[in-house]
């Protein structure tokens, strides 16, 4: 039987698990569509998401339609599950991109039609909620086109919107599904959208082409066949209008899954990190990638896998090409829903679970070992959003490394890490919403944390150079403790140590002591307490006692002269910075630059791709720790945003201050 498996994506509130239900309805799979209002989409099935209202999790749903094996894999909308997201993707043959006919692209459209690019997929365009007050298609087409890379073109356009939506009619051959006469209104866009239509086909073949600039007439069958050519090779993107609730254009869809869009065999072969290759049929050495994995409270580790060549059966061995070890699967399932369904063999094409294997991992390459392949592993962002977590207990905090290391067979691009200069325990994601599933889940698992803003680790530098003298002289009997030098510091990049003794006013052995006294003073600067940064530090003249003088005198004595230098160098406190890029309709650049201003942020560069703009700063981390709600509030969630680290900058004076009496408050109270 032939295969497809396609992913559906897009931008949150689209409306794709609405379709997911609307898609298994029409095709028999289930008696009733389920709501994801009522918790009862078959997509959305975990408590978390019943309780939240919107996909977490990639669903993985079964139909069958015109004698083909439908794989539809409903992918999150939020960018804070991108993982889920771009597993979701990269797990299928093709993508159906969803677009509200209301919003037309955003943020999150762009990001999915991206990754499909990156990984050259076939697509076709899925204008859903036609049946919408204030629905446009053609607003959403023109859209379409100017924001989105590739030759996007109506295939169908829509009999009425809004609440007259009542079916869809096929550009080329002027049918309308389901059958019904043409309003005279739609003669001129429908000639209009033909007109298009057929010129993006004939791009996609060149001796179509020739004959078409030479003026000769292309036949409708053979225009048709070059149009389902096309959508095969992903050279030529359809766009649809749907109605995922009240089901007009459903069968069309199905209709251009079955039809258009390429099956597991057809992809062509697939190449390893190595250059190998394997086709994509049943009797090529068995291949395989994890593309996500998920722990179930009763069944344990699950890992979700995509076949991409050969046949897996019961007690086959197998080899974790990326990880260097073999496993033996005695069981194998197919996901439908929430539901798993044991079968004997998992063919090319195949979307599969393995389970009780705890070695395996997002990202890994499965193979036989025998023949063994590794593919490239999944391509995922750095996190974006931090909290700073505290156990409730002692209990709590003695579970919580198992715990978080659960999570994190989950989802690889959660990140717990400590903070070396504030002690704070840090977990990191793709936003507050991703963060905030996550401290659910340790709930779940029965670790109990609150949350704070992270502390920020500020540093101290200096301004101008200075020099001091360190002395360290103590008799108390018996040998004594002497040691003396005098230093000069100032400003420079980074840490760097030399010395300059001449005539032998310190021993050679003791330098490398002055230098541990020097750093030891440096974790502790004389300003608020925080470390001393970008200080070059050089050793002048000092003396020594043949007898009293020792490694831990000179130590002492190189912490004293660097905190005596200190105060006449020009202390000066500095914040960690971020380089922030933001992603966001055009519309709101005004709002974002406004906003960006109030975090004292310096804009480095706006880049306007279509209808999405790309806003470059580098911000302060003080005022970005909670950008990933604002920004949500600020666009209505039609925005998006990366950081990276981008070193440290001077504090203003007005705020250095204040933050300075507030540390001095906090270790005087401690």
């Amino acid at each position: 039987m032939p295969v497809r498996v396609v992913s559906l994506a897009g931008h949150s509130g689209a409306g794709k698990t609405t379709l997911a239900e609307a898609l298994l309805f029409r095709s028999g799979a289930i008696s009733r569509a389920g709501r994801v209002e009522d918790g009862t989409a078959h997509s959305d099935h975990t408590e978390a998401e019943k309780a939240h209202g919107f996909s977490i999790q990639t669903g993985v749903l079964r139909l069958n339609h015109a004698g083909t094996d439908l794989t539809v894999l409903d992918t999150p909308g939020y960018a804070d599950f991108v993982r889920e997201i771009r597993g979701g993707i990269r797990a299928a043959d093709s993508a159906a991109v969803v677009v509200s006919a209301l919003g037309g692209v955003e943020v999150g459209t762009e990001r999915v039609w991206a990754t499909a690019d990156r990984f050259e997929m076939p697509r076709l365009v899925v204008v859903n909620k036609m049946d919408r007050e204030r629905a446009d298609f053609f607003a959403v087409l023109a859209d379409l086109r100017a924001s989105l890379k590739g030759p996007v073109a109506a295939a169908w356009l829509p009999l009425g919107q809004g609440a007259e939506f009542a079916g869809v009619v096929n550009v080329l051959t002027g049918e309308a599904s389901p059958p019904q006469a043409l309003p005279p209104a739609l003669s001129a866009p429908l000639r209009e959208a033909r007109e298009a239509l057929t010129d993006a086909i004939v791009e996609t073949d060149n001796d179509l082409m020739a004959r078409y600039l030479e003026g000769e007439e292309v036949g409708p069958e053979e225009l048709q066949a070059a149009f389902w050519r096309a959508v095969h090779a992903g050279t030529l993107y359809p766009v649809l209008p749907v109605s995922a609730l009240s089901g007009v254009g459903i069968d069309v869809l199905l209709d251009l899954m079955v039809q258009g869009l390429r099956s597991a065999r057809e992809r062509g072969p697939l190449t390893g990190v190595d250059g190998q290759t394997r086709e994509p049929l049943p009797d090529a050495p068995f291949s395989a990638r994890v593309w996500r994995v998920s722990v179930d409270p009763f069944v344990g580790k699950l890992a979700y896998i995509r076949v991409w060549s050969g046949t897996l059966r019961p007690g086959d061995p197998v080899r974790n090409t990326t990880q260097g070890t073999d496993v033996r699967p005695m069981h194998l399932y197919v996901p439908g829903g929430k539901d798993l369904t044991e079968v004997h063999e998992l063919p090319a094409g195949s979307i599969g679970v393995l389970t009780k294997l705890p070695d395996l991992h997002a990202g890994d390459t499965l193979a036989d070992p025998a023949q063994p392949i590794q593919y490239d592993p999944l391509w995922l962002p750095e996190p974006a959003h931090t909290l700073a977590i505290h156990p409730v207990t002692r209990a709590d905090e003695d579970k919580l490394g198992a715990a978080l290391a659960r999570l994190r067979e989950e989802d690889p691009t959660l990140l717990y890490s400590r903070e070396p200069q504030t002690g704070e325990q840090l977990l990191s994601g793709m936003g507050d919403m991703h963060l905030g599933i996550a401290v659910e889940k340790l709930a779940a698992l029965g670790v109990n944390v609150r949350t704070s803003t992270p502390r920020i680790p500020y540093r101290e530098t200096i301004h101008a150079a200075c020099e001091a003298q360190g002395k360290h002289k103590k008799q108390s009997g018996g040998h004594g403790q002497y040691g003396d030098c005098r230093i000069r510091i100032e400003p420079g990049e980074g840490f760097a140590f030399r010395s300059a003794v001449v005539g032998g006013a310190i021993p050679g052995k003791y330098i490398p002591s002055i230098e541990k006294g020097v750093q030891d003073a440096m974790q502790k600067g004389s300003l608020a307490g925080y470390p001393l940064q970008d200080v070059h530090v050089t050793v002048l003249d000092g003396s020594y006692h043949d007898v009293d003088s020792s490694d831990i005198a000179f130590r002492t004595a190189g912490s004293l002269a660097l905190k005596n230098a200190l105060d006449g160098a020009r202390p000066g406190l500095l914040e960690p910075v971020y380089q922030l890029k933001v992603r966001a309709p055009a519309s709101f650049t005004g709002d974002l630059i406004s906003d960006l201003q109030t975090r004292r942020a310096r804009v480095q560069g706006m880049d306007t791709s279509g209808t999405v703009i790309t806003v470059t700063a580098i911000v302060p981390q003080a005022e970005v720790q909670t950008y990933s709600a604002d920004l949500r509030s600020l666009t209505g969630d039609r925005g998006a945003f990366s950081v990276k680290a981008h070193g440290y900058q001077p504090v203003p004076d007005h705020l250095a201050k204040k933050i300075i009496e507030e540390r001095k408050g906090e270790l005087a109270g401690a």
